[in-house]
This record gives structure tokens, sequence and C-alpha cells, in this order.
């Protein structure tokens, strides 16, 4: 037997900007999902292959153009993936960073058999549990009960297989009050709970995770790293996406790092986190906000600058911890006539490990903002005595409405540097390489 779980060849996949995927119906999943089997085996005979136990995909031989958006017949198309070849050994632990629009969640989307690719195939060897996005595998009139069976009939579970599971999945997602609800009445905690469940615990020989956690609160992550950590160590393989780098770094030996679409660098987690680590500071430093593409969101608002004020609302270029200051964004909409009321913004700071170390959002206090009519405006954040210790950060910027649509989102915005401060009023500045965030206190004894 093969060690190898999955290997890639040229992958591609090319999209056509403002192109909708129809909504499928259960009878349509059903379908597709009693097809699957018949379709497999066809692509195994039809490539010589004969282990019924692995999938190849295959795109359909189209020529990659240079550019990565084209005119075809007056109709945008991009490249959402790019060449990309790779392989998985069986039991390994891979991760796969890179920053927004950069191909990680199409890549999954083609091993998880959710979507074709263009030009290139992939083999994969073993049965696949996948969590790319809340609700992806998931149909919404369903029961919780009946898609945990659903699910697990699509990854070739018997059914007692199922039965003996059940308890677990119900208790692990936390939904028991729920199971007989039809899913589309779940919060998204709720939906994404019992999703990763459902991947982690039919007994996936390759397990696929996307950012997707992010979505849980503190407790769940914890909850799903550990999960993770356990199908890894019984010899499972499992491919992670995240922005965390330092998980990344924690569970993973081996590390892919895809950049516009292509395989940037590949190797130790280590290494290729550092060098992920270094483009984008570089790129916070040489590229302005306006001029960048790698973002995310709908596009009917843009943030165009960002800065940040002192009280006299003079423009620092660094900060001093115990200082009050005024961080703004600029923005322009799309459409200048659209009131856009309801609007959640965030600001966010990372340190050099891509750790967040700093938050504030409007719906923290209840200051959701509204955008009057106009092209362009400011959003200001008002924030006292700051509070993060000497040291460089990077920004990150994020607008959404009713905090549902996504209306931009910008990884690595600035690069700040606080230079210090008289934070405590002592004349100390904390150890800032101890710490990031400066809390004051009062000693005592009783």
């Amino acid at each position: 037997m093969s060690d190898i779980a999955i290997k890639c060849e040229g992958l591609s996949k090319q999209y056509r900007i403002g192109e909708r995927e129809s909504y499928k119906a259960l009878r349509d999943v059903l379908t597709d999902t009693a097809a699957a089997p018949f379709r497999r085996l066809r692509s195994a005979f039809r490539n010589g292959n004969d282990s019924c136990s692995s999938e190849l995909m295959e795109g359909n031989g189209s020529s990659i153009r240079n550019s990565k958006v084209e005119i075809r017949n007056s109709s945008p198309t991009f490249w959402a993936l790019d060449n990309v070849s790779c392989d998985v050994k069986r039991g390994e632990v891979v991760g796969i960073i890179g920053r927004n629009g950069a191909g990680k969640t199409t890549l999954l989307k083609i091993l998880s058999r959710i979507t074709k690719p263009t030009r290139g195939h992939a083999e994969i060897h073993g049965r696949v549990g996948s969590l790319l996005e809340v609700g992806t595998g998931f149909h919404p009139e369903l029961t919780g009960r009946e898609n945990i069976y659903l699910n697990g009939a699509i990854l070739g579970m018997r059914k007692a297989e199922i039965e003996h599971k059940f308890e677990e999945i119900v208790a692990f997602a936390e939904v028991e009050k729920f199971v007989d609800t039809p899913v589309k009445r779940y919060s998204s905690g709720m939906y994404v709970r019992l999703a990763f469940a459902v991947a982690a615990h039919l007994d996936p020989e390759i397990l696929m995770v996307d950012e997707v956690l992010a979505v849980g609160d503190a407790t769940f992550q914890k909850k799903c790293m550990g999960r993770m950590e356990d199908v890894a160590s019984m010899g499972r393989t499992v491919v992670f996406v995240s922005h965390n780098t330092s998980a990344v770094q924690n569970m993973c030996s081996h590390c892919i790092y895809l950049k516009d679409g292509r395989k940037s660098y590949e190797g130790p987690a280590q290494d290729v986190v550092a060098k992920y680590l270094s483009d984008i500071q570089t790129v916070a430093s040489s590229k302005e906000i306006r001029e960048r593409r790698d973002r995310a969101g709908s596009g009917r608002v843009r943030v165009v600058d960002f800065y940040i004020l002192n009280k006299n609302r003079e423009q620092q270029q660094a900060l001093r911890a115990g200082e009050d200051y005024i961080l703004v964004m600029e923005y322009e909409k799309a459409n200048p006539h659209e009131n856009i009321s309801n609007v959640v913004g965030s600001i966010a700071f990372r340190d050099t490990g891509n750790e967040m170390v700093f938050l504030v959002r409007s719906n923290f206090t209840n200051e959701n903002v509204t955008l009057p009519i106009g092209a362009f405006g400011r959003i200001e954040c008002h924030i006292t005595d700051f509070s993060l210790a000497k040291g460089t950060y990077s920004s990150y910027l994020f607008l959404s409405h009713a905090d549902v649509e996504v209306l931009d989102q910008l990884e690595n915005a600035t690069e700040i540097t606080v230079d210090g401060g008289d934070f405590f009023g002592t004349g100390s500045f904390g150890l800032p390489n101890h710490c990031k965030v400066l809390t004051r206190s009062h000693w005592l004894t009783t």
C-alpha cells in the first residue's frame, strides 16, 4: 500500500466572476450521493486504477492563461487556484496557510469532492471527513439527527457504525435538546458544532478542516483542537487551514503556503510560517491600503486608508502605552446614494507571531454605525489608556452589515509601532518580551 493519502498534480480552478451556483434540493443531494460510487468506479477504470478506495478528480484539460483575471466572450474569469501540486502522506498533519483569496478553501473544496478542478487532477486514498464552511454537507430542511445519518452515509458508513457514534457526536456538539430540530433553525454556533462533530467522529481516514473553527467560542475551539490531535494520534491524516499560525506550528509537522492561487513555499511548519509572516509584514509596509486587492467582502464598502491620531488629532507614527488615541478608517462606497445602517466596525492588532492581542468592535458597546449618503467617509474609534506593550504589530480591519454580510476585510493593513510609554505612571514600561497587554494592579497583604 502506498504511503500517500493525497496526491495533487497541476490543480487549477477557474471561476467566472458573478456566476452563481443553483440551490440544490434534497432530491438532488440524494441523487448525487447515490451516483457518486458509480462515477468513482468509472474514473478508476478509465484511468487504469484498480483501487476502488481511491478517488480521482480530473479537470477538463483547458489551458491556463498567464494572468489571474482574463476576459472570455466579454465575461471576466478568475483563477482561484493555479497549477498546484503536492503530496500528503498517510498519518501526516499538514497545515495550509495564506492570505485571504490565496486559494486555500478552493483547494480543500476540490479535495473534498465539492467542486471539480478546471485542470489537473487529485487522487484521494481514503474516506474523507471535511468541515469547510458552516453548513457544507448539511441539508437545512433535515433535522440534526437526519443530517448525522445522511453525512455518515455520504462518508460510506454503515447504519450500525453511525448509531454506535451517535450519542458521542451529539454530546460533543452540545445539541441534545435540538437534535430533532431542522438545522435551518440552528444558530451558527450550533450549526458549526454539529458539523465538526460529524466530520471528526465518523472515523474519517482523512480529516479536512477550514478556518470555520473561528466561528466557535474559545472553549469550543479548544475542544476541536483536542479532537484533531486525537485524530492525528490515531494515525489519520489531517489537513488544517488556518490564519492562526501558532496553532499551525503546534499541530502540523508540514505546511504549504499558498499565494495568489499558487504554491509559494512548502516544508517544515516552522520554516513555512516564518516565510509567511515575513511576506505579510513586507506587503503591509509596501502597499497603500487603497491599492490592496487581497481582501474579502462584498465590495459595497472598501476601506481606503487607516491611521491613528492623538487627542489633539495629530497623526501618529509611533504609539505610547497609556495615551488616548483615535483609530480612523476612511472608506468609499460602491453606491454613493446608498445609506447603510447597522454597520459593525472592527479593528485588531496582531503581534509578530500573528496572535491577535488587541481588538475593538463597535457592537461590543452597542455603537453600530451608519454610513450616510456619499461616496466617501470616515469611521472613528476613540480609545483611552492604550495598553499594548512596546513592540511591532500589524492591523486587521473589518466592516460588516449587521454582522452578517462582510463588507470589507483586510489583513495586515498597516504596521503599528509602540515605542514605550509610562502606562503605570511609575516610569516602568513593563516587560514586552514577556507580555503584550499591560494591566494596572494593586498589591497588598492581608
